[in-house]
């Protein structure tokens, strides 16, 4: 069961101004400021707009690099959305033995590393912090989490590109399902808008290059998109097993039904284009979650808004969600990416926590972006405005796609204490929510 949720994101700090940002149709992509991004070919990118330093004690923000920060601060957003005291475990009357930390991240604390490296040219050995090293690891964010909260049960760190915050929560899944923990604090994080990095996709050819328009410029499934946006952030979710979570009376946003892997093996960065593995892992998850594609009630897609990678995940949800039957209602999509930029390691991380609450709240976030369709991806993109969940079906999928062929999705299952409840509402205003889609096109 996900019982707590956290987030630090280009929409602002909390679960609040990411989920209110996204219901508004804001954007968070923004100029990149600074002497060391002039020349660029991209100078526009998803950041944070404030200083994560600002919100720890400034002892413990000098010795983690700013994916740690983030990942601390969502993690511990989560842990009292949880219900927990915010000082860790064992205050809260938890064993920290039974619970664990799983973190997905990309880059880690690299660019603290690439500063180290500039010190040292610039003021030779002894301009090197010491923590230089224990700061660059991408094991860092998981430990300074396990640090923070006391917890001792385990912490580990997934390293699979652009899935790695959806793999971590996988990951999470079964060490609770298999009875190793009873709790999981699981997500993903990523700190890497720095020249370097941005040089480098830009030379790819893979970032949008709409500087003149940074909140317009990430357009998922739209006919004139051009590539994705840089972002970061992170996503933090308390996965709990049911009794332990029914037990002390825990508010349950859905259940983590499901987690499905699979692997291209097509090419270093360009996706499958006949979706095959992406199919994979969209069955995988279903299986996993003992569920079938006529249960699947939404999707929040990976969709960067790359030319390649949109086409080949509308590819593989058509052939899944066709199955459903050609009298089955078309499942509603949305991509926050729009919205966001691509977080990276953190990207499935948030998508998870919007997937969450969308189960929890009852609606659908729009699309930004997508203001003219592409038509050979055949999706019904929400767009606009907020759509209610139908009320057919109680499973949302949260894809994540990575470089190198990494495919994960999460299958997460409608809370059953009060489907009824939830159909009802959804019923009432599906048929409204379409009209306002109309009217704002």
């Amino acid at each position: 069961m996900i019982t707590g949720l956290g987030a630090i994101t280009p929409l602002g700090t909390g679960v609040p101004d990411l989920w209110h940002g996204l219901l508004e149709g804001r954007s968070g992509v923004r100029p990149l400021e600074g002497a060391e991004f002039d020349g660029q070919p991209v100078r526009i990118a998803g950041t944070v707009p404030q200083d994560p330093a600002e919100l720890l004690p400034r002892p413990q923000a000098r010795r983690m690099s700013r994916a740690s920060q983030f990942a601390v601060i969502a993690a511990r957003e989560a842990w009292r959305d949880a219900g927990f005291a915010a000082s860790g475990t064992v205050e809260s009357g938890i064993d920290p033995s039974r619970v664990g930390v799983s973190i997905g991240t990309i880059i880690g604390g690299a660019p603290v590393l690439v500063d180290g490296d500039r010190r040292l040219r610039d003021k030779g050995p002894r301009g090197v912090s010491p923590l230089t090293a224990p700061m660059t690891v991408p094991s860092q964010p998981a430990a300074q989490i396990s640090l923070d909260l006391r917890i001792t049960g385990e912490a580990r760190t997934v390293v699979s590109a652009c899935a790695s915050g959806t793999e971590a929560i996988g990951q999470a899944i079964d060490r609770i399902r298999h009875g190793h923990l009873d709790m999981v604090l699981a997500g993903g994080t990523e700190a890497a808008v720095t020249p370097a990095v941005m040089a480098s996709f830009a030379a790819m050819r893979a970032l949008s290059t709409r500087n003149d328009e940074p909140e317009r410029a990430s357009r998922p499934f739209a006919k004139d998109r051009d590539g994705f946006v840089h972002g970061e952030g992170a996503g933090l979710l308390v996965l709990e097993a049911e009794e332990h979570a029914l037990a002390r009376g825990a508010h349950i946003y859905c259940e983590a039904a499901g987690w499905g892997l699979s692997a291209d093996a097509h090419h270093l960065v360009a996706p499958d284009p006949s979706g095959d593995g992406i199919v994979l892992a969209l069955r995988r998850a279903l299986a996993d979650a003992g569920s079938v594609p006529g249960d699947v009630v939404h999707v929040n897609a990976h969709a960067t808004a790359t030319v390649d990678g949109d086409l080949a995940e509308a590819t593989a949800l058509r052939r899944i969600l066709d199955e459903r039957g050609a009298q089955a209602p078309e499942v509603p999509v949305t991509a926050v990416k729009g919205n966001l930029g691509h977080l990276q390691g953190a990207a499935g991380a948030v998508a998870a926590v919007v997937a969450a609450l969308t189960l929890d709240r009852g609606h659908i976030p729009p699309t930004i972006g997508c203001d003219d369709p592409d038509d050979a991806c055949a999706l019904d993109v929400v767009r606009y405005v907020p759509r209610s969940l139908p009320a057919d079906g109680d499973v949302v999928l949260s894809n994540s796609f990575g470089f190198g062929g990494h495919n994960a999705v999460l299958a997460l299952r409608r809370d059953r204490s009060d489907r009824a409840d939830r159909a009802d509402r959804a019923d009432r205003s599906d048929r409204s929510d379409r009209a306002k889609e109309e009217e704002a096109a």
